[in-house]
């Protein structure tokens, strides 16, 4: 039986998805389960029950700090020997990522699942379109970013979940490999031109500014790893390309530009009123 973790949160639920959608026997695991799927909570280890899971697929925990994001994996690792897991598919970070705050958690969780002893396949996800589009600040009529005229190779989220679910569903065919998941470069200024609006290119250190003074419900690592995916994609170090994704889904993945554009879409302050 395939296992995936993080179903509470979107790319682990769109991945069980696209897995049953495919016929696949598969379960999901959360620390707010639903209909169907298991308690599994990184931050308890007695509730780590992976009995019966014969792939687990472990969407990152990377909503917190380094180190406990990095003791939540292994402590599921651990869980995955112990119980009899053959193999764990990891959605780490793209390669071109290790320039990012938040790099480290992927790279050393990393090299955790190499020394398991399970099978193994690491997918290094890109960023997602839907994040980049949600990333654009609205200001009256159009949207300022500090992206510049940097690109980011972005993938729709659903192509990421559609990819996991394919290695999973055979994992043999992916033993110890590393797939580079990327999309097609986008900028800020073409989102805008499909919006219809100006875009505006604010300084690192303004949106910085904005992030620390006018951003209600940041945690305390978020800012610095906010700002360090704007000058990533500022200074062109997140829009290369790689064949991986098209290979592995064999279509064309989805539109990132059209992902974003929704996005930033439903991040206009008049979509919530």
């Amino acid at each position: 039986m395939i296992l995936v973790t993080g179903t509470g949160g979107n790319l682990g639920s769109a991945t069980l998805a696209a897995l049953r959608a495919g016929g696949v026997a598969a379960t999901g695991g959360s620390r707010t389960p639903g209909p169907g799927t298991r308690h599994l909570d990184f931050d308890d280890r007695a509730s780590l029950d992976l009995a019966g899971v014969s792939t687990l697929v472990l969407i990152s925990a990377g909503y917190a700090e380094d180190d406990q994001v990095v003791g939540r994996h292994a402590a599921v690792l651990d869980a995955a020997v112990r119980d009899g897991v053959d193999h764990v598919v990891y959605t780490s970070l793209t390669t071109a990522g290790d320039h990012l705050g938040f790099a480290l958690a992927h790279r050393a969780t990393e090299r955790l699942v190499r020394a398991s002893g399970l099978h193994w396949t690491i997918l290094r996800n890109g960023l997602y379109a839907e994040l980049f589009g949600g990333l654009l600040t609205w200001a009256g009529e159009g949207v300022d970013s500090p992206f510049g005229d940097g690109a980011l190779a972005a993938i729709a989220r659903e192509d990421l979940a559609d990819a996991a679910a394919a290695v999973a569903a055979n994992p043999a065919g992916h033993r110890g490999r590393v797939h580079e998941l990327v999309g097609t470069p986008i900028t800020a200024g073409q989102v805008a031109d499909r919006l219809g609006v100006p875009h505006r290119t604010i300084g690192l250190g303004e949106y910085r500014r904005r992030l620390l003074d006018e951003t209600p419900g940041l945690l305390l690592f978020q800012p610095p790893m906010l700002a360090s995916i704007a000058s990533a994609i500022r200074h062109g170090f997140l829009d290369a390309t790689a064949p991986d994704l098209t290979d592995l889904l064999g279509r064309p993945g989805r539109d990132p530009l059209a992902s974003a554009v929704t996005a930033a879409v439903a991040a206009r302050p008049e979509a919530t009123l």
